[in-house]
Parts: C-alpha cells; sequence; structure tokens
C-alpha cells in the first residue's frame, strides 16, 4: 500500500510538471495561443514580430531583401508575406524587386523567397477570401496571383493603369481596386474575369487605398489637395469628396463599419472619419510620420506605424488617447494583425 502511495504521488507530480512546465526550471510555452502584430520596418529591412498586450517586439526577422513596404499574413496565422520592392519610392529611379519573402512566425525565420519570374516593383500583398495571395506589380500594370501551398504564381490581372501601388479587394473576393499613384487614378478591377472595369480619375496622384466593410464604398487620398475621395462601388464614380486637415495616406476602416481612420504624415495626426456622416469626428496627434493602420478585431485599439520614430502606438478608439507606445525598428511601415492559435 505504502508503495503504491509513493507511485500515485510521483504520477501526480510528473503530471503537473509535464501539463505546466512551471517546475524545475522548464520555461512556459509562450505566444502559440495569443494574438501578435508584425510590422515591416523599411530602414532595418525586418519584419518586427510584436506581442500587442505587453507592447513588447518579440523578434525582428531580417526580411532578406531591399526593401519590404508591406506585409500580409496568412489565413491560418502561420506565415507572413513580405514584398521585396526594391531601393526607391515608387516612381523613382532605383532597383527592381521581383520576389516576395515568406516569414515563419512561430520560429521567427525566413523560410523561403517566392521569385515572380521577372522584375516587377511588387508593394502590396493582400489574401483573398479564396485563400490566394494578391500582390500588385507596379512595372507590369498588374496584380500577381499566388497560390501560397506552391509558392508559385498563378494568374496575372491587369490594372490597366501605371503605378497600381496598393490594393483593396471585396469581402466577396470578386473586386479588387488598386491605387494608381502616378496616374491619378482607381482601377476598378473584375477578378474572376481579369480584367480592368474602369479607370476612375481622382486627382494629379493618390495614395493609398481601403474599402468599406459593407463593400459600398472606396476610398483613396488626393496628394493635391487635403481630401479624401468616396468611390461608389456599384457605379465605380466618384460619390463624394471628404475634406480632411491635412494630406491623407494610409487607412483603414474599424470592423464594426462606422468609422474610417486616416493617417496624416505631414502633421503627425490620425484623422476619425464618421461613414454615416462623412465628416471628421475627431483628430488625434501621434508620434513622426505615421504610414498604416491596423485595428484590433474587438474594435478596442488601433496601432499606428511611425516612420521616423520607429515605433508603433496603440490608440484607445473609446478615448481617443494613446495607450501604448511599441520600440520597433526604422522606417516603420506596414502592419498586419496576426490572430491567436497559429
Amino acid at each position: 500500500m505504502r508503495s503504491t502511495s509513493k507511485a500515485a504521488i510521483f504520477l501526480v507530480a510528473a503530471i503537473v510538471i509535464f501539463t505546466t512546465g512551471k517546475l524545475c526550471g522548464m520555461p512556459p510555452k509562450s505566444g502559440t495561443n495569443s494574438d501578435l502584430l508584425v510590422v515591416v520596418n523599411k530602414g532595418d529591412q525586418t519584419l518586427s514580430i510584436v506581442d500587442p498586450e505587453s507592447g513588447r517586439q518579440l523578434a525582428a526577422v531580417p526580411v532578406g531583401g531591399t526593401t519590404g513596404h508591406e506585409v500580409a499574413v496568412s489565413p491560418d496565422g502561420r506565415t507572413a508575406w513580405v514584398p521585396i520592392y526594391g531601393d526607391s519610392g515608387v516612381g523613382n529611379p532605383g532597383s527592381d524587386g521581383r520576389t516576395i519573402s515568406v516569414i515563419d512566425l512561430k520560429s521567427q525565420a525566413r523560410i523561403a523567397s517566392v521569385d515572380l519570374g521577372h522584375p516587377s516593383r511588387p508593394h502590396c500583398a493582400v489574401f483573398g477570401p479564396d485563400g490566394r495571395l494578391y500582390v500588385t506589380a507596379e512595372l507590369t500594370r498588374s496584380i500577381d496571383v499566388i497560390d501560397p501551398a506552391t509558392r508559385k504564381v498563378v494568374e496575372s490581372i491587369p490594372t490597366g493603369a501605371l503605378q497600381s501601388h496598393m490594393l483593396a479587394i471585396s469581402s466577396d473576393g470578386k473586386r479588387g481596386y488598386t491605387a494608381n499613384v502616378g496616374s491619378g487614378t482607381v482601377s476598378a478591377i473584375d477578378l474572376q474575369n481579369k480584367k480592368a472595369l474602369a479607370v476612375i480619375p481622382i486627382s494629379k496622384v493618390v495614395q493609398r487605398i481601403a474599402i468599406s466593410v459593407d463593400d459600398r464604398w472606396v476610398f483613396t487620398a488626393d496628394q493635391a489637395k487635403p481630401q479624401l475621395a468616396v468611390i461608389d462601388t456599384k457605379t465605380n464614380t466618384v460619390k463624394t469628396r471628404v475634406a480632411l486637415s491635412d494630406l491623407g495616406f494610409g487607412m483603414t476602416p474599424t470592423h464594426d463599419g462606422r468609422r474610417l481612420l486616416i493617417t496624416q504624415p505631414s502633421s503627425d495626426t490620425v484623422s476619425v472619419l464618421n461613414l454615416s456622416s462623412m465628416k471628421v469626428e475627431q483628430v488625434i496627434h501621434v508620434p513622426a510620420d505615421p504610414q498604416e493602420i491596423v485595428v484590433r478585431p474587438d474594435d478596442r485599439i488601433a496601432y499606428v506605424s511611425c516612420d521616423q520614430s520607429k515605433q508603433v502606438v496603440g490608440i484607445s478608439l473609446a478615448s481617443g488617447k494613446i495607450e501604448k507606445v511599441i520600440a520597433v525598428g526604422a522606417g516603420a511601415d506596414g502592419l498586419a494583425w496576426v490572430p491567436g492559435n497559429h
């Protein structure tokens, strides 16, 4: 009886050690079930992997090329895909990228480089509802479509315009919209039939693009005047223009569809646009050179990358105040949210 009791006690202790990992100096597993935030640092040519709850950078992974600007995370949350654009700004002379780096978020290492087959300056990457990766290819005036399983380009869809820089895709995956920087237009694209439906004139120059949660509106920032162009997706025409306090840049809607958040790098601010009234209801000051915004799925916090300050800030959408300041790398730009259980 005595030896049986000792064996039982030993077995229970072993189970506790194995399941908790908290005894005998064994470190507990961390991060495997937690949401993450990833940030592309243009200056450092790295991808920051951040714990948004603690506000701590967990790793800075070299992206393996010059230079990554944007990032997309696979639907399963396991990999980040960073197009390698080149060493210049849009429309300027410089090197012409032709690859996309694939980074495993668990091992925190680059595991592959997808060759697009020709120099194209790939820039904005978006996973569609079909699970495929859509990437703008400026030099070929197209969107390259990649099968993430084979890591091969399977389609090329024309945009009908120069400098197709940024991309938004409708929730059903049938339509794509590109902001064509130098041509000052937006292309509306039939992704299923692989053709441009319209090229919509906006201004001399535009920047960035977003689509409303209900797919009713597409937004792009006029770079000649501080205003947003609001495009009706049913008619593919400009419905209205919304005045801003400064030139807009990156933008994203909240998940509840009520607001659009817009970075304004020249004044180091973020404007909050009420999508019901189409009026700016708040302007929030942030660190130097805000670029992009990603909103938590619960709409509680919006994270803003700030290029010159090497920071990402977390803004409370309830109070409009900065709750977190996260140190990342130089040239913080593209952002993506990584859901837990990856």
